[in-house]
């Protein structure tokens, strides 16, 4: 009986009391293991979360910090520009960039040392400076050659490392400098095409993945730059601008500023060389005005091409004096005026039409505002304000007003082109887009505005422009630069704009000297008609074939025509339309 009370005394009262016991320990168990697994998952996160800082803001991995676009095997970055024909100006190519983690570097001093010796250009100093740098990243040389890559990759080097890039290349270098312009070593656009369409190449908006085709004709490119810098050496001139411009539609073919630079070669791309003279540039163009003096003359009313002025004494008024370079006596009809170049009579036949209708005259042709063409370097007209008398005949022969080569050149598409002005464009249109173009002049004026060019060459100063089987027009301008004390009569500027063919415009070619020098072929002229005029010529005899435009018989109809025009010219009585 005192067993059974010793056994009773041991247990617990009710039996529920030990299993809420047991219970209760194992809840505390599983709970510090959850504990336990969580700490666990959270050090886990925390440690990928701060490689991922590193990695992304700290320093670059192997791979590109940025995304790219990967369709098939094909990796794209910036877009392709190609010309006209699909000549590929401007691409990419993948390239290695070295860098380094200079915690990584176990001898800074003799890691310089060795990538000195196959790192051009980029000194010892320098690189010391940057392995002992407190930095998890720097760069040491970006862009290098596959040469370079192998020679650094056989150093066996810590600490250092290589990174997939793209390098913007332009395959046929100089040759479209200034119109494609380049890039930073980001691949971002600082001018040209590259800055004018930066989004757009690089992908930012959205649209078709194809090259930017350009209205450009690597053909008409070569031979005007290669003509600009024959005439640029041989008229030793500081400068040159040319450009070509199709009459249909107003596409640029062609657009060359020299001198230019290379774009491959960052270190060389300075000083005036950047400058682009077509579209930068502000010049007073001289008599190349007087195309426009005349068709405004015409096309108001204000003159018929039998009518004419006397040009025989110099124009005074207030302190300035009008006079031509070339004194003329008596009485010059309209075509004489023109094709002569005087300057008497130009200014006559604007103070004819009067100085508002002449300002809006050359608003309608695009010379009164900046150019609207697809690039970022374009320069705003230099005009008078106010717009005097004075200004009114000295804009009749190309002083008072500052435009560039672009604009004359594309007002002149317009008035031998059927009298529709039409905007610029580097653009390569699509067939059948429509043209956003106003009529500036009259069709009437256009033809005759023709006809006055083709004299202007046949018995004018134009002369040396002419070329045989190609029906050549156009007119010269020489105009002295401004300096800080006035015109200076050493400094010209001298040019020549020309339309081919006359008798029905296919092309604009304008071509310019900053400064030209005469020789002993010119006689020690410089003016435009000595200058420019010839090397437009040996421009258009090139182009010519490329064109496909043949050759005419001159002894054939047209010469008839000419015939016309020259008894016309020496009577004195106009021409005949």
């Amino acid at each position: 009986m005192r067993k059974v009370d010793e056994v009773a005394a041991r247990e617990p009262a009710d039996g529920r009391v030990g299993f809420a016991a047991a219970a209760d320990r194992a809840l505390k168990t599983g709970r510090n293991r959850l504990v336990l697994a969580g700490a666990l998952f959270a050090l886990a996160y925390l440690v990928i979360g701060v490689r991922l800082v590193d990695v992304m803001l700290v320093k670059e991995g192997i791979e590109p910090r940025f995304a790219r676009v990967v369709v098939g095997n094909a990796l794209l970055g910036r877009r392709d520009v190609v010309d006209r024909n699909g000549v590929l100006l401007a691409t990419n190519l993948p390239t290695a960039s070295l860098y380094a983690d200079p915690r990584k570097v176990f001898d800074a001093e003799v890691a310089a040392t060795k990538l000195a010796r196959v790192l051009p250009g980029v000194s010892r100093a320098e690189l010391l400076s940057k392995l002992n740098s407190e930095r998890g990243f720097v760069w040491i040389k970006r862009n290098l050659t596959p040469r370079r890559q192998v020679a650094i990759n056989r150093l066996g080097l810590p600490g250092v490392a290589f990174q997939r890039e793209e390098r913007r290349v332009y395959p046929l270098g100089a040759l479209f400098a200034h119109v494609v312009g380049f890039v930073d070593i980001d691949n971002r656009g600082l001018s040209g095409v590259e800055r004018e369409f930066d989004d757009e190449l690089r992908g930012l908006l959205r649209g078709p993945r194809e090259p930017l085709r350009l209205s450009l004709d690597t053909r008409f490119q070569h031979v005007l730059r290669d003509e600009l810098m024959r005439g640029m050496t041989e008229f030793a001139a500081a400068g040159a601008a040319g450009v070509v411009i199709d009459v249909a539609n107003g596409e640029v073919l062609a657009m060359v500023s020299l001198p230019d630079f290379g774009p491959n070669r960052p270190d060389a791309r300075g000083g005036t060389a950047q400058f682009n003279r077509v579209t930068l540039g502000a010049y007073e163009m001289g008599s190349t005005f007087k195309v426009f003096t005349t068709a405004m003359a015409l096309d108001t009313g204000a003159v018929t091409l039998r009518d004419g002025y006397d040009v025989s004494e110099p124009i005074h008024v207030a302190r300035f004096v009008i006079r031509d370079y070339k004194p003329e006596k008596g009485w010059l009809t309209v075509p004489e005026i023109f094709a002569r170049s005087s300057n008497i009579g130009a200014a006559k036949m604007a103070l004819a039409v009067g100085a508002e209708a002449q300002r809006e005259f050359l608003a309608r042709l695009g010379l009164l505002r900046a150019a609207n063409i697809e690039l970022p370097e374009v320069v705003t007209p230099i005009v008078p304000l106010p717009w005097r008398k004075i200004n009114t005949m000295t804009i009749a022969y190309g002083h008072g007003v500052a435009v560039s080569p672009l604009q004359l050149a594309a007002a002149t598409a317009a008035v031998v082109g059927g009298g529709v002005f039409q905007p610029p464009t580097i653009l390569k249109r699509a067939p059948g887009e429509p043209i956003l173009g106003w009529r500036a002049i009259s069709p009437r004026t256009s033809r005759q505005m023709r006809e006055l060019l083709r004299l202007a060459v046949v018995h004018g100063t134009g002369k040396k422009a002419s070329v045989p089987g190609y029906l050549v027009g156009g007119k010269t301008g020489t105009a002295e630069k401004v300096g800080p004390e006035g015109y200076r009569q050493k400094a010209l500027v001298s040019s020549f704009v020309a339309v081919f063919p006359s008798d029905a415009p296919r092309y604009v070619v304008f071509v310019m000297f900053d400064e030209p020098r005469g020789n002993e072929a010119t006689f020690n002229y410089a003016t435009g008609g000595w200058t420019a005029a010839p090397v437009a010529g040996r421009i258009i005899a090139r182009l010519g074939p490329i064109a496909g435009i043949a050759p005419v018989d001159e002894s054939g109809g047209e010469a008839k025509r000419g015939s016309l025009v020259e008894v016309a010219y020496r009577e004195g009585l106009g021409v005949a339309f």
